[in-house]
């Protein structure tokens, strides 16, 4: 219908003589007694033209040319605002089209299979997945899964440092307990990994090696320890994604930027061109130069880079890889990091406009109304493992996507577990399986089938003339433009508040209307658009990588 309007106002515009170049967007109106879409046009021309908005919009509307089985009515609004009011035939013919594509309805072509990257989680492999990373793996895989519903060619990537200071902390960690399993009194050392978790490790050393380690070159066992750690911890945290159904494309150690000579390259580059220079022992980025506040070293005193260099050689790696888009999730404590990027890629003569980075604020877990601050096993947070194991992946994934990303966000382990109404993962969740139980029962009434067919169906929908079905088929039909905004704004908080407004629709529908009845042909058509809802809650429920179960 977009589309369909906007070829009509801009046929109208030509003939009125007006620019024709001007952008003709449409929005859903917030308040219904505003239409079904409405378009600012005329306030968009009103500069160029030289003329009122509203007189401008009352030409447009005075010449528009629009059938009325699409059209009931169009109204100008405020200071020229043009609202359209779309007819209940057009809204009852477009219900066999959900029926028809089914599980395909929402997807679309509009990323034309560009490659695109998204990047998250990223943690090093020094210990077990926090909640802040639980919401960062939500957040990152429905972003791909939007993307993918669009059209994009969508690669998920994790990128991750098993080298360095921190990795040096596990390897000293993971020794001091298994010596300490030798002997109790053995120094553990002041800013090492608490938590059970670096016990239970250095527990399956002891079990590999039993106590040759005691007497081994200790730069050796170090070494031997990071491996080992490494990686119990990686196919820990590969299994707890794999949980909430997370499985990535590639995983990409930043150590191979400094073995394939991408680093040095980098830092010659940034020379070459007056962006780098050494002060103090150390080499800096003359970011000041680019329009940054200030200069940044990224090779400390010490000859260790800072995050920015290999962030910033990690994005020319992706550049090279030929990703059109490339979206990066990350936590709220990389924003100070993040310009500094973008400044050094668009430096080496990349588009910087083409990465995307999305922060998300930080979480916290609240029971009986009192924050949860930490876990045994990890000493300083709660493990992403034992909230799955808490709550389940479904309200976990949910309850991290209901919030905009920018948004702090209280995890309520009470009403995430609650089986109730209030829960609104369980809301969705019990409205599919509802309608699936009423699928059945006409299955065995005899008429589930013919109103599955499109064909059948499609001279039986105008029957649905009540408020509430009606009501509820304008919002099955939003669902395209709902996948497609939540991808394109990298909001997928939308798609949860949308699919909770359906779920909504429904029960009122459902309150207010029998749907297997003697009257046939409405029967079938009210089958028809519970059909219809269990598609848009299964389609969306997918997206968001949640189940949507037939029994409750």
């Amino acid at each position: 219908m977009k589309h369909y309007l906007q070829e009509k106002v801009a046929d109208a515009l030509k003939s009125l003589g007006y620019p024709s170049d001007v952008a003709i967007a449409f929005e859903k109106p917030k308040q219904d007694i505003h239409g079904d879409l409405t378009s600012n046009v005329a306030l968009a021309l009103a500069r160029s033209v030289g003329k009122n908005p509203r007189t401008i919009a009352q030409d447009i509307v005075r010449v528009i040319d629009v059938e009325s089985e699409h059209i009931a009515k169009v109204e100008i609004a405020g200071p020229g605002f043009i609202n359209f009011f779309l007819s209940k035939e057009f809204y009852q013919g477009h219900l066999p089209d959900i029926l028809r594509q089914s599980e395909s309805y929402g997807r679309s072509t509009v990323g034309g299979r560009k490659k695109t990257q998204v990047e998250f989680v990223s943690a090093n492999p020094t210990g077990p997945l926090s909640v802040g990373h639980g919401r960062q793996a939500a957040l990152g895989d429905t972003l791909a899964n939007l993307l993918e519903w669009i059209g994009y060619d969508v690669t998920r990537e994790y990128y991750y440092n098993n080298a360095g200071r921190q990795m040096r902390r596990l390897a000293e960690s993971t020794f001091a307990r298994y010596q300490q399993l030798f002997d109790p009194a053995a120094p553990f050392p002041e800013d090492g990994y608490q938590g059970d978790y670096i016990r239970e490790i250095a527990e399956r050393v002891r079990d590999r090696f039993k106590g040759s380690l005691l007497h081994a070159d200790r730069e050796e066992t170090l070494e031997t320890c990071k491996r080992f750690a490494e990686n119990i911890l990686f196919e820990d945290i590969k299994l707890v994604l794999k949980r909430l159904g997370i499985i990535f494309d590639v995983f990409f150690n930043e150590d191979s930027l400094y073995k394939d000579g991408t680093i040095d390259e980098v830092v010659k580059d940034f020379r070459a061109k007056g962006l780098a220079y050494d002060r103090d022992g150390a080499v800096w980025f003359r970011g000041s130069s680019l329009g940054l506040d200030q200069d940044r070293v990224i090779i400390k005193s010490t000859g260790e880079p800072t995050y920015r260099l290999p962030d910033i050689a990690y994005h020319r790696d992706k550049f090279r890889r030929g990703f059109d888009l490339i979206v990066d999730v990350f936590g709220a404590d990389h924003i100070a990091t993040i310009p500094d990027v973008l400044a050094g890629v668009k430096a080496l003569g990349f588009d910087a406009e083409k990465v995307n980075v999305i922060i998300h604020q930080f979480v916290t877990l609240m029971r009986d109304g009192e924050q949860v601050k930490m876990s045994k096993r990890a000493a300083t947070f709660v493990t992403l493992d034992e909230l799955i194991d808490e709550v389940g992946p479904d309200a976990v994934r949910f309850f991290f996507l209901m919030r905009a990303s920018s948004s702090h966000l209280e995890f309520d382990l009470n009403l995430a577990k609650e089986q109730s109404e209030k829960n609104p993962v369980y809301y969705l969740q019990y409205a599919h399986a509802r309608i699936a139980s009423i699928l059945r029962f006409a299955e065995s009434e005899g008429i589930s089938a013919e109103a599955a067919d499109p064909l059948r169906i499609k001279d039986r929908t105008h029957h649905l003339t009540g408020a509430a079905e009606l009501a509820l088929l304008k919002l099955l039909l939003e669902f395209p433009d709902i996948v497609e905004s939540s991808a394109l704004s990298y909001e997928p908080h939308r798609l949860t508040s949308y699919l909770h407004d359906v779920a909504t629709a429904f029960h009122r529908f459902y309150h207010e209307h029998r749907v297997v009845i003697p009257e046939r042909d409405l029967a079938l058509a009210r089958i028809a658009l519970c059909r219809a809802s269990m598609i848009v809650l299964a389609n969306g429920l997918k997206i968001l990588g949640v189940s949507a179960p037939e029994r409750m």
